[in-house]
């Protein structure tokens, strides 16, 4: 998908829920997330990276696995 990924990808990547990544957006915890067309929320490799990084700052990796 040319670099993109989705918000179900992101969270697969990161160990959590779709719905907690957009609890964490509309909280300011991470960046908003850039949307397509359709208006779907779209990633690139970058934005993975930051939230891994959040989620790595704020929680043990053994609470998440």
């Amino acid at each position: 998908m040319n670099g993109r990924l989705t918000i179900s990808d992101v969270a697969e990547k990161v160990g959590v829920s779709a719905k907690t990544l957009i609890r964490w957006e509309k909280s300011g915890k991470i960046q908003k997330a850039k949307r397509d067309w359709k208006g779907w929320r779209v990633y690139l490799e970058d934005d993975l990276a930051r939230i891994q990084n959040f989620v790595t700052s704020v929680y043990d990796p053994e609470e998440i696995a």
